[in-house]
């Protein structure tokens, strides 16, 4: 019997035991990462919704921006919710000035597109060709456009926002499936884990 993989989720700001419990509901196991060790330990990462600027002054406190780019790009599968997916993003808009990423997905992601907190909402949307899920979007970023080598996985209507990507071994979602109890968007993470 293999191991299940070990998922990280990077644990400087954000709903992170939501998305530790839906690994762990996908059949992975799940340790928060606040540290390069940590990271360096990890099969695949989380990163969590919350706030894309913390979050990005935050790994540079911790000394964990650099660390986070080199394993991105060196490989390691990582999924991005929310400010996660704004933090894989190669080019955002919207940006605070000065605003880094980790990148590696070829997209342009605007910040706070689906407006502020009290525009917050739910609806249904087609993932990845695996039916229907429930997908919550609280001050979401959409996806302006992609490159060639990333593949859109789900659209927000009206008006067809793509609110889903990946490419190879990176996932994003404009959306929070850690707070549905639906552990399908995980689950399809961690298949790409072990695939990679």
């Amino acid at each position: 019997m293999t191991t299940a993989p070990l998922i990280g989720v990077l644990a400087l700001q954000g709903d992170v035991r939501e998305h530790a419990r839906a690994i762990e509901d996908a059949g992975a196991r799940a340790m928060a990462v606040r540290r390069k060790s940590e990271l360096d330990a990890v099969d695949g990462l989380v990163i969590p919704g919350g706030e894309s600027t913390a979050m990005w002054k935050l790994a540079t406190a911790f000394d964990l921006l650099e660390p986070l780019k080199l394993r991105i790009k060196e490989g390691l599968p990582a999924y991005g919710s929310c400010a996660g997916m704004i933090m894989l993003a190669d080019r955002i808009e919207g940006g605070a000035d000065g605003q880094e990423t980790i990148g590696g997905i070829d997209m342009v992601v605007r910040r706070n597109a689906f407006g502020r907190q009290v525009d917050s909402f739910e609806a249904d949307l087609d993932f990845a060709g695996r039916g229907s899920v429930r997908a919550v979007f609280i001050r979401a970023p959409w996806v302006e456009s992609v490159g060639a080598d990333v593949e859109v996985l789900g659209r927000a209507e009206p008006g067809g926002r793509i609110v889903a990507v990946r490419q190879g071994p990176l996932l994003a979602t404009s959306f929070h499936p850690e707070l549905t109890g639906d552990a399908r968007v995980h689950s399809y993470f961690v298949e790409m884990v072990r695939e990679f």
